[in-house]
């Protein structure tokens, strides 16, 4: 059964990914992209309903493991009375289908070895036909196809398919999985040891294109390496996590599907990859951005697919008991049908900062972006559901407004810098208006901080960004108010709560409770140190990046009390954190103590 959510390393070829368990298991494979019916989805429910266990026959946990080098190959390592055992997973870079690569090696002794798997499509549901082809397994189930091979002996029985070996030292067996679309060819089978040196070679490659030199740069590397996992090569689109329906409460009902591209997220992601030299990812996150964002301004949506499609229709699959049995388990987010404010301002600062950053601006860019400022010069005041997604009444959230000013003082700036056609005069009223607004109604005087939303008595981790898009210079006293007023109200554990659900009479609309949002909690990181508290800053960075798992691995958020990461897994809004803050602490003029030189 599925161990901690913190037991998962994360294998991938940048069009699909799978989820490695410290026993050996693959439990979570979604094919033959991220946004698709899960192949392997024991995470969720029942281990029947398909994993791929291949581990010593004496069980138990890898002894250590770690991922070799700077790269996505895992290596875990077994010490038994009889010898140790060494496993490499990954899932080389794709060619005409995606394959996942398992190689067993003897180290010492002679180890016993099994391997179980159970092969199941459309989120467990689906049970393929499974016969022998050539000498290896061939499995079909409606639009997929799947083979298995190996040197190991493979028998079938009970639905499944098993292989008994012993490996010496030095000893290599290999297993290869291939999926393709089931109305292809076959496709050709690649090498397992070929494909672990072109593996290695491509990551080793990519990282070298990181100029970050700054402090913890290991641990910079290896967020980097996760962002561009979750980054479809084809399209440029970069997912919100692997996984769906991770609960952000252990068997609560807050649980979501994460495998989608969040507009909301591209400025945050354009800052940490231009911040340590990945310009090409950064254009191809754009020009995916400009591309699905294309049409009415009035229609955009908060999330799109992996490829630009709009619909993402929420179900429920009734058939899986949810992880820990948190349910129910949902494929597709009806919050892309939500009204959100501030995406239409995120979208404007993602293109601002792609020109302000030297990548090639287009007519095309521009002439959209007028068109979403003509839209939000309409609807700025109009309130919505906010970044947080809240299912309960539309309220007129702070950091939405805000949010609509950056994006007008945006298209201020980019005539007065680069001589572009627009308004201005329009534009600069228009910012001043949003501002006043945002001050006069958004802002407690009693309490000394900004608010959830107009004439709310909650707060919201997102009002730690007023500085950072520029709304407030962090040494204004009401944005010192504001930080630390989140920071004592928020605070769970020293880590930081998006807000707290049951304020202003449960304005999520949502029962149950959410664990710290790890995000915000770099957030706060960021403006503690904004503010002149850097060594407080330095110390709640260290310790975000001691929630990691073994493998540096971060999901959404973390459950202080149970000392266990929760939600979808790995999380890119986590691990994009993780590296602005690193970049914000260690920034230019910066001593590595943390001090201005």
């Amino acid at each position: 059964m599925a161990g901690a959510i913190e037991d998962y390393g994360l294998i991938g070829d940048l069009q699909t990914a799978a989820l490695v368990g410290r026993d050996g298991s693959i439990d979570w494979l979604s094919l033959p992209r991220f946004d698709s019916a899960a192949c392997f989805a024991a995470l969720l429910g029942d281990e029947r309903n398909g994993r791929w266990l291949l581990a010593p026959a004496s069980g138990g946990g890898c002894s250590r493991r770690r991922y070799r080098g700077d790269s996505l190959v895992l290596e875990s390592t077994w010490e038994s009375p009889t010898g140790t055992v060494r496993l490499l997973d990954f899932m080389p870079p794709r060619g005409r289908a995606a394959d996942v690569v398992r190689i067993v090696e003897g180290v010492s002794g002679r180890v016993a070895m099994r391997m179980d798997l159970v092969l199941r499509f459309d989120y467990g549901h689906v049970v393929p036909w499974v016969s022998s082809e050539n000498g290896e397994l061939a499995a079909i189930a409606g639009p997929d196809a799947v083979w298995l091979r190996s040197p190991a002996h493979l028998e079938g029985h009970d639905r499944s398919t098993h292989a008994a070996f012993e490996v010496s030292a030095g000893d290599r067996v290999s297993f290869v999985l291939t999926h393709a679309a089931s109305h292809l060819p076959r496709p050709d089978a690649v090498d397992a040891d070929q494909s672990l040196r072109s593996t290695e070679s491509f990551w080793a490659a990519w990282m070298e294109r990181c100029d970050y030199r700054g402090e913890w740069a290991d641990d910079v590397h290896r967020s980097l390496l996760t962002l561009k996992a979750l980054t479809d090569a084809p399209t440029g689109g970069i997912l919100a996590a692997a996984t769906t329906s991770l609960p952000e409460q252990l068997g609560g009902a807050r649980n979501w599907d994460y495998r989608y591209c969040w507009l909301r997220d591209a400025t945050f992601t354009l800052q940490a990859l231009l911040g340590t030299g990945y310009t090409s990812e950064a254009r191809a996150w754009r020009e995916w951005l400009l591309r699905a964002v294309a049409g009415d301004p009035a229609d955009l949506q908060i999330m799109y697919a992996l490829d630009g499609s709009r619909r993402i229709p929420e179900y429920t699959v009734a058939w899986l008991a949810g992880y820990e049995s948190s349910s129910p388990v949902r494929v597709g987010n009806a919050a892309a049908g939500q009204f959100q404010l501030d995406v239409w301002g995120e979208v404007l600062n993602g293109l601002h900062l792609s020109r302000t950053s030297g990548l090639t601006a287009t007519d095309d860019a521009w002439a959209l972006q007028r068109a979403l400022l003509d839209f939000l010069e309409g609807a700025w005041d109009t309130p919505d559901n906010s970044l947080w997604e809240v299912r309960g009444p539309r309220k007129p959230f702070v950091h939405s407004k805000v949010m609509a000013w950056a994006g007008v003082d945006r298209a201020v700036r980019a005539v007065d810098r680069f001589g572009l056609d627009g308004p201005v005069d329009r534009w600069r009223r228009l910012r001043q208006e949003i501002h006043d607004d945002v001050c006069a109604k958004g802002y407690d005087t009693d309490r000394n901080t900004f608010t959830q939303f107009y004439g709310s008595e909650g707060l919201d981790a997102a009002l730690l960004l007023l500085p950072r898009v520029g709304f407030l210079e962090p040494s204004d006293p009401r944005m010192i108010g504001t930080v630390e007023a989140v920071q004592r109200e928020l605070s769970q554990d020293g880590l930081l709560l998006r807000y707290r659900p049951d304020a202003d009479g449960g304005v999520d609309g949502l029962p149950g409770h959410e664990n710290a949002f790890l995000a915000c909690s770099f957030w706060l990181a960021d403006a503690l140190d904004m503010i002149g508290r850097s060594a407080e800053a330095r110390t709640l960075f260290e310790r975000l990046l001691s929630l990691r798992n073994d493998l540096g691995l971060l999901s959404e958020e973390y459950d202080t009390g149970a000392g266990r990461q929760v939600g979808n897994t790995p999380q890119a809004f986590s691990h994009v954190g993780l590296v602005n803050t690193a970049c914000q602490l260690n920034g230019p003029g910066r001593s590595p103590g943390g001090r201005r030189r």
